[in-house]
């Protein structure tokens, strides 16, 4: 940030009194300027056939990892709330109508200043179609999924646990929510 979005004056990087990090303040104004970190929200959405539980993923349209598989999540707008915004990139990105359940994962990705939340759903239906950031959508089985092909290790660390999860569920135990940080080249493991 250069310049003040508020006065357009020249900002500059310091720590404000009664603060403890550096902001850019403003020079002639003084607003201080926060920068947090960016909310990615989607959800995990489950067909489930009895013995065939199937989870939508789409291929990316758009970069970053283009070409490589993900669940639909995006960025949390203003003025919504972290289930809408999963039901809404779901939407967006998988034309998917989805029955919004319980928090899975909130994942904390520090060094691009993200956090990610992903929900577990139900489709609603098998009516579903790539959006304009999707080149396709398709349902997996845990055996099928593209595991060398996934996005991004919160998606990898997601679909580890909720796959581990479901099968504990059929033996008559609950789903829990999974905490992670997610650091730099971080691989993750079965």
């Amino acid at each position: 940030m250069n310049f003040c979005p508020s006065c357009g004056h020249v900002v500059s990087l310091r720590i404000p009194p009664d603060d403890t990090r550096s902001r850019y303040v403003c020079e002639s104004c003084s607003e201080v300027h926060y920068q947090n970190p960016k909310m990615v929200v989607g959800s995990i959405p489950l067909w489930d056939a009895g013995d065939s539980a199937q989870v939508l993923l789409c291929r990316r349209a758009i970069e970053p990892r283009r070409g490589y598989w993900t669940l639909p999540a995006g960025f949390m707008e203003n003025g919504e709330t972290t289930a809408e915004a999963a039901a809404r990139e779901t939407l967006e990105e998988a034309g998917a109508r989805i029955e919004l359940l319980d928090l899975f994962s909130l994942l904390n990705v520090a060094h691009v200043h993200q956090v990610h939340l992903f929900y577990r759903a139900r489709l609603c239906d098998l009516d579903f179609a790539a959006g304009v950031e999707s080149l396709e959508v398709r349902l997996f089985k845990e055996q099928e999924i593209p595991w060398g092909d996934l996005a991004f290790p919160t998606v990898t660390h997601t679909l580890k646990r909720f796959f581990a999860d479901l099968a504990a569920s059929r033996d008559g135990q609950s789903f829990g929510v999974h905490a992670l940080d997610i650091a730099p080249g971080m691989r993750i493991s079965s």
